[in-house]
């Protein structure tokens, strides 16, 4: 990973700290241009759908003070959007790999607890 690359931030011209794992360091300073940064060092390109699942994850974090794990993740996208998008198999094909990691890194949230 080049975390060189995502230390840019062309708004105010600071450098944004990742922890080791490429996890944002500190997360008050996400906005939706480190999100597309994140994404593409990923290798993900954001679409609306994957705004939606960034969202429902922010939310998330803001009630529970935690990023959500796999099931915990599957149940919130099912309550908040529906059966079809509530299913693994359709977060894996947004974020392949681990989901949940991948979503919480690019919604500047800290590693689910539960993810190795």
């Amino acid at each position: 990973m080049s975390n060189e690359n995502l230390y840019r931030y062309l708004c105010s011209d600071k450098k944004v700290e990742l922890d080791p794992e490429g996890y944002l360091v500190e997360r008050g300073v996400w906005n939706a241009e480190i999100a597309e940064l994140l994404a593409e060092d990923e290798g993900v390109t954001l679409t609306d759908e994957h705004w939606e699942l960034i969202h429902l994850v922010r939310d998330f974090y803001a009630r529970y003070e935690m990023a959500p794990a796999m099931r915990p993740l599957v149940k919130a996208t099912k309550q908040a959007l529906g059966d079809e998008k509530g299913r693994s198999v359709y977060l894996m094909t947004l974020f392949p790999g681990s989901p949940p990691k991948r979503l919480a890194r690019i919604a500047g949230l800290p590693k689910p607890t539960n993810c190795l």
